[in-house]
Formats: structure tokens, C-alpha cells, sequence
């Protein structure tokens, strides 16, 4: 008889996991946030290279990164399935896989992205400052894919607190490191924006040395002696790791491009309208947080519980997720619709600004609601190993849906800029619906 969990004890377990995640990601957008307020206080030279560095930087990073992602349902399905011996290889294969993904980043922005940004139609200064950050984050490359590889172990263990404690250390050493290379302090070189650049790619370093030590010598980490007895190169390990992690890397890529996107075809409205569009954007952003949090929970809790063949208890944490998700989007769209003006006036004093932005909040409400369902229910789908179809009706919802009907509604309606909003709320809402529709299969067919 399936062994199963009361719903109680679901509820505990997948909160005590997804609330570490939650204050690890926001850590993680307030490393990227003190980048751009410390150098905006610098220079506005600096500020707009460090804008434009970070937005090559965003998609190409996080969609590679996200292949290595897919070791998170591997080692959850073995712990679930008690095959810990299973689980050294694999991370050992994942740190092999990162350097290999580590060499092609560094090599698309050596010989990709900063060619494109010295042709741009940009002043000089934005365009050095841009490369120099560039070239200061790429220090960091190795250390950053290896750190993905340890947090994707500890993560499938269920022990998000490690990862939140080492992001929580490492923000400090970032920020201080940040003012020390900005500001030119301690006898250190002025370096500007280039130097926010320098100093994540130290403090990936710093990262990956504090992930490495307690892997190797914490309990209970140290039982899986993931330094021991190393192995050769197995391609065959990373055919399974590429075969989830790559759909999952460019499912990330595509969605967040999209925006991207979105903001290059907005570059024809007035600088305001632009300007009110990235705050709502930005504040998005960090809403965003929580149901990305419990999307990679329910990764991990439906991955282990399906490891352990408690299919019940699965589809119990799946419907979990999409319900605490749904639950924490009406809060978001209350404050979103009740305080639009007060968010709009943290970023900008200036009025118009302010009232295009509380506009673009109204549509940023109703994006809320359609990011709670579908993203647990991406994570969920992850737990199980079904990668592919989610990868599809990402280029589907996003590209073939969402931009085109952004681009009409904003091209021949009254909504004007709020169009491709619009756009992108009706491409999220088929991929949720659709995805939703592919999880109850997943669920159905396994169980039977």
C-alpha cells in the first residue's frame, strides 16, 4: 500500500522548503538592485553601461544556468527512491557539465556580445563601461556554474536553508566589494560601473569556496563524499543531466527575453511611458519571487516524492503549490491596485511618470494571477522529469501567442504601450492553462 503524509504535515514540509528559497532569490535580485543603485550614485555614464551589460548578461546567463537546473529532479528522485550512492556521480558529472557550459558563456560574450555592444548606436563611455562589466563578471563564470551545481544538490536534499545562509553571507561581501571597486577605496582602482562587474565575479568565488566547504565537511552532507573517488568524464550522466536541464535552460531563456523584447519595441513611445513601463516591470520583478520560489519547491518535493513512488502524495504537494501560489497573487494584485502611486513614487519623483506608472500596474495585477498558476505548475511538472512540453509552450505562449497579440492590441488599439501588456498576459494564461492540462495527464498516467 502507497505510504502517504497527511495534508498538515504537506503543508510544513513543502513551507519550511520554499520559505528559504524565497529569501535566497530576494537576496539575489537585491545584489543585482545595490549594483545599479550604488553606480547610478557614481555616474549616469556608468549607470547606463551597467544597464546595458546586465540585460546581454540576464538572459544569456540564466538560460545556461538553467540546464543545470535539471540535476535538481535527478538527485531528488534518487533520495526519494533511497539510492544516495547514485547521488556523488551525478554532482560530480553536473561540476564537469558546468565548466563545459562556464567556456560557452565566456566565449558568447567574448566574441558575441561585445562586438554587438561596441557597433551599437551608443556614446563611448556606455560602451566601455558596458564591456568592462562585462569582462569583470565573466571572472566569475566558472565559480557561479559550479556554485549552481552544489545549490542544486542541497536544494534536492531539501535543505534550502544552506543555499539562503551562503546568499545571505555573500550579499554584505558583494555590497562592501561593490563600494570598495565603484568608489576606488583602500587603495583599490576607481573603477566605476566596471567595477560592480569585478566584484560579483569575486564574490562568485567567495560563493562557491563557502558552498564546497560545507558539502565536503558538514553533516549530512559529508555522508555523500562528493569529493571521493572522482570519476572520469561519463557522457552518459550527461545525456540524462542535458536531456532535463537543456528544455529547462531554454524555457528560462525564452521567458526572459520575452521582456526584453517587449521593452526594444516600446523604445518608439516617449521616454516616460518607457521609463513607467521598467518600474512596473522592475516591481514585477520582485513579485515574481514567490511563485518562482514555489515553482522550485514543488521540484523538489514531487521529485522526491515520485522518487519514493508516493504518487498520491505528488499530485497532493502539486495542487499544494498552484493553491499557495494563487493564495499570495491576491495579496500581490491588492497591493499592486491600492498602492500603484506610493511603489510608483520609490522609483521617481516625477508625476507624470508616476501616473503612467500606476497605469501599467492595473495590467502588472492581472499578470500576477496567471504567474501563480503557471509557474508551480512548471516546477511541479520538473519534479516529475517532463521538461519538454513545458519547453514548447514556453516558444508557443510567449513568441507565437504573446508577442504578436502585444504587438496588435498595441499597434491598431486605443491601449497603446499597454498592449503588449496585454500581450503577455494572454500568452501566460495559455501556457498555464495548457501546462495545466499536461500535469493532469502526467499525474493520471502515472498513477495508473
Amino acid at each position: 500500500m502507497e505510504e502517504t503524509l497527511p495534508l498538515k504535515q504537506k503543508t510544513f514540509n513543502f513551507t519550511k522548503i520554499v520559505v528559504p528559497i524565497l529569501i535566497t532569490q530576494v537576496a539575489l535580485y537585491l545584489m543585482t538592485f545595490f549594483d545599479i543603485l550604488m553606480t547610478g550614485r557614481y555616474d549616469t555614464h556608468d549607470l547606463a553601461g551597467v544597464t546595458i551589460g546586465s540585460s546581454f548578461w540576464t538572459p544569456v546567463y540564466t538560460g545556461l544556468s538553467g540546464i543545470i537546473m535539471g540535476l535538481t529532479p535527478i538527485i531528488a528522485q534518487n533520495i526519494g527512491a533511497k539510492m544516495a550512492k547514485e547521488v556523488r556521480p551525478y554532482v560530480q558529472q553536473g561540476l564537469y557539465v558546468s565548466i563545459a557550459l562556464s567556456a560557452s558563456v565566456f566565449f558568447i560574450i567574448y566574441f558575441v556580445v561585445m562586438p554587438y555592444i561596441q557597433h551599437m548606436t551608443l556614446e563611448a563611455e556606455v560602451s566601455v563601461v558596458a564591456v568592462n562589466y562585462l569582462k569583470g563578471m565573466s571572472l566569475g563564470l566558472i565559480p557561479l556554474f559550479a556554485y549552481t551545481v552544489f545549490r542544486s544538490f542541497f536544494d534536492a536534499l531539501g535543505a534550502t536553508k544552506i543555499s539562503m545562509l551562503i546568499i545571505l553571507l555573500s550579499a554584505p561581501i558583494n555590497i562592501c566589494l561593490n563600494y570598495l571597486l565603484i568608489y576606488g577605496k583602500l587603495g583599490l582602482p576607481e573603477l566605476g560601473g566596471a567595477g560592480a562587474g569585478y566584484a560579483s565575479g569575486i564574490t562568485y568565488w567567495i560563493v562557491m569556496s563557502i558552498a564546497a566547504f560545507i558539502a565536503w565537511r558538514k553533516r549530512p552532507f559529508q555522508s555523500y563524499v562528493l569529493f571521493g573517488k572522482w570519476e572520469r568524464i561519463v557522457f552518459k550522466r550527461w545525456k540524462e543531466i542535458l536531456r532535463i536541464g537543456i528544455p529547462i535552460g531554454l524555457s528560462i531563456f525564452i521567458e526572459t527575453s520575452i521582456f526584453s523584447v517587449v521593452t526594444i519595441l516600446m523604445s518608439n513611445y516617449s521616454t516616460e511611458t518607457i521609463s513607467a513601463h521598467q518600474i512596473a516591470l522592475n516591481f514585477t520583478s520582485l513579485l515574481y519571487m514567490l511563485p518562482l520560489s514555489i515553482s522550485m519547491g514543488a521540484t523538489i518535493v514531487v521529485g522526491q516524492s515520485v522518487g519514493a513512488n508516493r504518487l498520491r502524495d505528488a499530485k497532493q504537494y502539486s495542487l499544494l503549490s498552484v493553491g499557495m501560489a494563487i493564495t499570495f497573487s491576491f495579496i500581490s494584485i491588492v497591493v499592486l491596485l491600492l498602492f500603484k502611486e506610493p511603489i510608483a513614487s520609490l522609483y521617481t519623483t516625477d508625476t507624470a511618470i508616476i501616473k503612467l506608472s500606476a497605469q501599467f500596474f492595473i495590467f502588472a495585477a492581472f499578470f500576477q494571477l496567471s504567474d501563480a498558476v503557471q509557474a508551480p505548475i512548471q516546477g511541479s511538472l520538473r519534479g516529475y522529469k517532463d521538461v519538454n512540453i513545458t519547453f514548447i509552450m514556453a516558444i508557443i505562449s510567449f513568441w507565437l501567442i504573446g508577442l504578436p497579440v502585444g504587438f496588435l492590441t498595441a499597434n491598431y488599439s486605443s491601449l497603446g504601450p499597454y498592449g503588449y501588456w496585454v500581450g503577455l498576459i494572454t500568452g501566460l494564461t495559455v501556457g498555464a492553462i495548457t501546462l495545466s492540462f499536461r500535469l493532469r495527464h502526467i499525474q493520471r498516467k502515472r498513477i495508473s
